[in-house]
């Protein structure tokens, strides 16, 4: 993952202004991989946000139970073909519990994008926040600043995530625990990294220097020259954070420390799953499917949005790109 944003360099005239997002716009358009993976993010989160409206049209919740749609002689197996698929369960019901599948499909949706999507704004702060100070700072404020950010990189995610979410309270609302979690131990200090690297070029420059010598202060110069020079690495990091930020997400809930009963979430679904996958495939299909899709289109428009902003940098990914491999 940082291999494909270290090799992002400061950009020019594409990064502020109107100008450099339409020279953006049009060069994304040109990747028909980057568009269809926009429009599958778009739909998975429109349907994250009707979750309660698709719902209330089929009539049913993720919570309620219907032990009439189980057969209990047999373990729990949905009675009926398909896994108890009908006009009142468009997908079926859960084994054992008889909770409608879709209900807890897209409300899965609504906790795994919003954990990520919330894990991703702490890395973003945090990293920014780090990498400037240690950009702009003295050298002992950049040495620790470093020093600490190579801790966190060195840090072995899921063990520290595991011993974090064991010991806090169960009354502590488990999203926002697993979201800050996942922001605060992985994904900033490599960010922050990056931003002290671009920022140790940026205040080099003669645009910076001229600020400086107008009697600009350290936060105006980083607000108003700094930032809007490190809009490209940032946001092609933040592309792609969210996928790694749901696949971790997905893995807590697995291992069985993430979000917990009755909320539903896709690596939760998983975890159930793992003994119905003869009996009642879909069920272990349906959330596997759904994780599959959601990961490989961000992961791909991460991609067509790191290109886009850095022409000079080839796709990794040659679907839709053409002959010339993403150049534009």
């Amino acid at each position: 993952m940082s291999e494909a944003v270290l090799a992002v360099e400061t950009p020019g005239a594409d990064a502020p202004g109107v100008s450099g997002a339409r020279q953006f716009w049009r060069r994304l358009r040109t990747r028909r991989a980057a568009l269809v993976a926009a429009s599958a993010v778009a739909l998975l989160v429109l349907v994250a946000l009707t979750a309660p409206l698709l719902t209330a049209l089929e009539g049913q919740d993720p919570t309620t139970y219907h032990p009439s749609l189980v057969d209990s002689a047999r373990g729990g197996v949905p009675v009926g073909p398909l896994g108890g698929i009908s006009a009142d369960h468009w997908l079926g019901v859960e084994p054992q519990t008889g909770r409608d599948l879709f209900a807890r499909l897209v409300y899965g949706a609504r906790v795994s994008l919003g954990v990520a999507l919330a894990a991703t704004v702490v890395q973003l702060v945090l990293g920014v926040a780090v990498g400037l100070a240690a950009g702009l700072g003295n050298r002992w404020v950049d040495q620790f600043l470093t020093r600490v950010a190579d801790i966190f990189v060195a840090m072995p995610l899921m063990i520290v995530a595991l011993a974090l979410l064991a010991v806090v309270p169960t009354s502590f609302p488990r999203p926002v625990l697993v979201a800050l979690v996942v922001g605060l131990v992985s994904g900033w200090a490599t960010l922050a990294k990056l931003v002290r690297a671009q920022t140790l070029t940026l205040k080099e420059a003669d645009h910076v220097a001229a600020a400086r010598l107008s009697g600009w202060g350290t936060v105006r110069i980083a607000r108003r020259e700094l930032l809007p020079g490190l809009a490209a690495p940032v946001i092609t990091f933040a592309a792609i954070l969210v996928p790694t930020n749901i696949s971790v997400e997905a893995a807590l809930s697995f291992l069985g420390v993430g979000v917990r009963p009755p909320t539903p979430s896709w690596g939760q679904m998983l975890t159930s799953a793992n003994v119905w996958y003869q009996a009642a495939p879909q069920y272990l299909l349906l959330p596997a499917g759904a994780l599959f899709v959601t990961v490989l289109a961000l992961t791909v428009l991460g991609d067509g949005v790191r290109t886009a902003l850095d022409p000079r940098a080839a796709s990794r990914l040659r679907v839709g790109t053409g002959r010339k491999g993403g150049r534009s």
